[in-house]
């Protein structure tokens, strides 16, 4: 046993001063180490030797074991870094200081729609508000005149969350809080993200972009809603745009309309996007229900106001000629980049 050990560390002492690369330092492990090595060889020969040759012999082993471990960590370390040295040198020189990338980005479609609507509205008085996507029953349902078991509820698809809460299935959920806010006179549009359980097609998503705009004031008509949403479609299309006012169920608007434009994408003749009907629904508008007025704080006897919906999503569609509304929730940059300029 003392014999083969002995021959064992001179072939590995022999070996060590050899070892180049490390393809031979795995091929030196696997001889000695490996599963039928020639120190795990000498290992099971323990067995047979008595009980007092075999506790020296499996000293020296284990000893020879432990110098043949630290060997080939301290090699595989030291070939690691000459490789990695070596691979460096025949790298070509980079230039840290160059930008990350010669090429800029765009912004998405629906994001130039909506800073150029909220330019549009703020030319004309309105102010621009923000509103949180997470709400509560209250501000989403029963302060625009939705009370608890409305049939009204049954047209949006709500996502609840465990604590009672719920993403806004409309814009129209910051109506309330902006009219204690400011009161009367009140002008102000607020975009924002919704969210609806729907069934996904070319024209309808889950998650979807809205701008709700609100004017209240004295003496507010029905004309003048018609002049601001026919100003703005204006100014977004650069040309007029036909469209069309239909009578709508809102229980926050009353009356209530569905405001329409002829689909930009078949020129009215009829497509997947706008149900083959030659009409696209834009923007659901009326003028503001009494009792959503007195619950924002605004006396409803002095104050008259319209609010309307905006389809952010769906005014992208037509001033792009997107055909598929999926496109744009798809995080497809080669799909979304088509549509905007470079920024």
């Amino acid at each position: 046993m003392n014999e083969k050990l002995q021959q064992l560390r001179e072939q590995f002492e022999q070996l060590s001063v050899q070892i180049s690369d490390s393809a031979a330092l795995e091929q030196m492990r696997i001889s000695f180490l490996g599963k039928n090595g020639s120190l795990t060889n000498l290992f099971k020969e323990l067995r047979t030797l008595s009980a007092e040759d075999k506790k020296t012999a499996a000293t020296g082993i284990n000893q020879l074991k432990k110098e043949l471990e630290q060997f080939i960590a301290d090699k595989s370390a030291e070939l690691a870094a000459a490789e990695q040295a070596a691979q460096l040198a025949n790298t070509e020189t980079y230039d840290f200081t160059l930008p990350s990338s010669l090429t800029g980005g765009s912004l998405h479609p629906i994001t130039l729609v909506q800073r150029e609507v909220e330019a549009i509205f703020a030319s004309m008085g309105f102010t621009i508000e923000d509103f949180r996507e997470i709400v509560d029953d209250y501000d989403n349902f029963e302060a625009v005149n939705i009370p608890p078991h409305h049939p009204a509820r049954d047209m949006q698809d709500t996502y609840f969350l465990d604590n009672g809460q719920l993403l806004k299935t409309h814009t129209s959920a910051a109506q309330n809080s902006i009219m204690r806010k400011y009161g009367a006179p009140l002008r102000a549009v607020f975009p924002g993200r919704c969210f609806r359980n729907e069934a996904i097609d070319a024209c309808h998503e889950n998650t979807f972009f809205q701008m709700e705009g609100m004017m209240i004031d004295e003496n507010i008509s029905i004309s003048n809603l018609i002049y601001f949403m026919k100003t703005m479609l204006s100014e977004v299309f650069k040309r007029d745009i036909q469209v069309r006012l239909r009578p709508g169920f809102f229980p926050f608007v009353e009356p209530g309309f569905e405001l329409d434009i002829s689909c930009l994408i078949c020129g009215g003749e009829g497509c997947p996007t706008c149900k083959h009907s030659g009409w696209l629904e834009l923007c659901p508008c009326g003028m503001i229900h009494p009792n959503v007025l007195e619950a924002g704080g605004i006396d409803s006897e002095k104050y008259t106001g319209f609010a309307f919906g905006l389809g952010l999503t769906r005014l992208a569609m037509m001033k792009y000629g997107i055909k598929d509304i999926r496109i744009l929730n798809s995080g497809s940059l080669k799909a979304l980049s088509q549509f905007t300029a470079k920024q």
